[in-house]
């Protein structure tokens, strides 16, 4: 059996600044794997040794994303080698973009009894890759799983909706997103790291022209509320009713 796990390099929130024009500063941001996706890898890694399976995982992204550590971060997480596609003409890709690279991948490497994606992504969480990618394959697709099992060839999904717990069973090969409560990400320790630094992996350029459905115009951070600065005096009388007061007219 061959699973493959895909996910998405995404700057570190924490690194990006604010300009005065409310414009974003992403020059200093490190790169890292989306949050969602680390849920993926873990719920990956955990059916490809219950079953014995090979796991590949697969990224696009800009030239940024070709990083030996973060390389060796998702080759520390159970992943048995790593595939990405890594070129400035892939900066900025949306959905459509993506899974039409994902799918390019796929296709290079394939034979995947199953391919597993986050449930969205850190950044802009448009939860649109998988559907499309699973579209562009010709495969069936079930989203929003929260647990998951493989059962005579099948794969059997339990997704978490809003009122109700669903159970889906679908045949492979598939395509399935996972929420983030699926499986809780590893930590990984010096040995697997230093074993990561051994196992394959393969950076490679667009081999296609990059076509997004959507042109993102602007993006700026929202602009920020003036603060009232209203101090009350809790020694004084009706201190608290002021109080009240001042955060029923702020509601």
């Amino acid at each position: 059996m061959k699973i493959a796990v895909c996910f998405k390099v995404v700057p570190d929130d924490q690194d990006i600044l604010v300009n005065s024009d409310r414009s974003l500063d992403y020059s200093k941001a490190q790169q890292i794997v989306s949050t969602y996706d680390l849920n993926a890898i873990e719920v990956a890694a955990q059916l490809a040794s219950t079953h014995e399976a090979s796991l590949v995982a697969l990224t696009a992204g800009s030239a940024l994303i070709d990083s030996s550590k973060l390389k060796k971060g998702v080759l520390s997480r159970g992943v048995d080698e790593l595939f990405m596609i890594a070129d400035d003409a892939c900066t900025n890709m949306d959905a459509l973009a993506t899974a039409a690279a994902l799918a390019d991948l796929v296709t290079k490497n394939g034979g995947f009894d199953l391919i597993i994606c986050g449930d969205g992504s850190a950044d802009n969480f448009a939860r649109q890759v998988d559907v499309q990618l699973a579209a562009k394959l010709g495969l069936p697709v079930v989203t929003s799983a929260s647990k998951l099992a493989i059962e005579a060839g099948a794969l059997v999904v339990e997704r978490s909706l809003e009122d109700v717990i669903e159970v889906v069973r679908v045949s492979m090969p598939a395509v399935v997103s996972v929420t983030p409560d699926a499986a809780l990400p590893r930590i990984p320790g010096m040995k697997e790291i230093v074993a990561a630094g051994k196992k394959p992996s393969e950076v490679q350029a667009s081999g296609s022209s990059v076509v997004s459905a959507l042109e993102v115009l602007d993006c700026r951070a929202p602009e920020q509320v003036a603060r009232k600065l209203q101090v009350i005096d809790a020694s004084q009388d009706g201190a608290i009713e002021q109080f009240v007061a001042a955060l029923k007219a702020a509601v």
